[in-house]
């Protein structure tokens, strides 16, 4: 039932997150501010960095966003478990 419930959600997952990141960039004071200092460091090190770390550099970064979509699949597949569990509660207490 897990993997049918994450097959199901993998399409509303990415859209809902992307739009999110939209509106963290637009709305977001914070999270724009770290977001662009984030990528101005990242930006650096990989520019300081010798040619044969460049690549070591980009297996790196392609893992933490790797690591991150995982992350953020299970922290909504999560949080929608917990949204279905309180709902009955909720509707077993008659509240």
């Amino acid at each position: 039932m897990i993997n049918a419930l994450e097959s199901l959600t993998e399409p509303l997952i990415r859209i809902r997150l992307e739009l999110l990141f939209a509106e963290l960039l637009e709305y977001h004071t914070e999270y724009n501010q770290l977001s662009s200092e984030t990528n101005r460091y990242f930006r650096t090190l990989r520019e300081a960095l010798p040619d044969q770390l460049q690549h070591t550099i980009f297996l790196y970064e392609d893992a933490q966003i790797s690591l991150q979509s995982i992350l953020e699949r299970s922290i909504y597949i999560q949080g929608f478990k917990d949204a279905l569990q309180l709902f009955s509660e909720l509707k077993n207490s008659n509240i």
